[in-house]
């Protein structure tokens, strides 16, 4: 088939919901440990902006703190994460390894493009050995943009891909499609919101009906 699908993890292959709560509760009480957090751990908000790079993230939930607390606590949660993911608390979502099988078998080449750090990254593919079928994965640690389009720029340009869908739960994966002219394919899981998948080509509640829509990668 000669096409190519650029996935997004958190929500998309992931379930980083099974993981977040707790890993993100533990950093706050590390900050409450250093006297600088009062109030109750900010999960909501946190839902509310899935999907951002994480030096986002911790401008949002710890607007009156300075850089310093926040690289903090954005080291400490990226432990916790990591931890947490190699002791098998977290879960890739249902029918990831049979969609993936099912690609490869097609013909199509898989990559993983992720607001996620890289250590992070390779937590997850590593203990759910994801490399038997992605090619590569990227994090938006490798683009001084933060910008996922621009991460999807780097992929397309790296592999010279001509036809290719983004697949992701968010804005910022339907924007990347868009904007370097790839399909876009919106995952309507846990942290996806309404009002953004109605920008995406398409929207998917389960990974498998990925196997009826491939032939629109174009």
């Amino acid at each position: 088939m000669n096409q190519s699908l650029i996935f997004d993890m958190d929500g998309t292959l992931f379930q980083t919901d099974k993981i977040l709560e707790v890993s993100l509760d533990d950093t706050f009480n590390y900050l409450r440990s250093l006297d600088q957090w009062e109030a109750v751990t900010p999960i909501d908000k946190y839902r509310e902006i899935m999907g951002v790079p994480l030096p986002k993230v911790w401008e949002a939930l710890l607007p009156n703190h300075d850089t310093e607390i926040r690289d903090k606590m954005n080291d400490h949660f990226l432990i916790r994460l990591v931890e947490n993911i190699r002791s098998g608390k977290g879960a890739i979502y249902p029918n990831v390894e049979e969609i993936f099988e099912y690609l490869k078998e097609k013909g199509c080449s898989i990559y993983i493009a992720s607001n996620g750090l890289i250590e992070y990254l390779d937590a997850i593919v590593t203990y759910y050995q994801l490399d038997k079928w992605v090619t590569e994965t990227f994090s938006i640690q490798q683009i001084q943009t933060l910008d996922k389009a621009d991460l999807v720029k780097m992929i397309s340009q790296k592999y010279k891909i001509n036809k290719a869908a983004v697949v992701g739960d968010r804005l910022s994966d339907i924007n990347a499609a868009k904007e370097n002219g790839f399909v876009s394919i919106g995952c309507n899981f846990d942290f996806a919101r309404e009002e953004e998948l109605a920008e995406a080509d398409f929207v998917i509640d389960n990974l498998l009906e990925l196997k009826e829509l491939i032939h629109h990668v174009r």
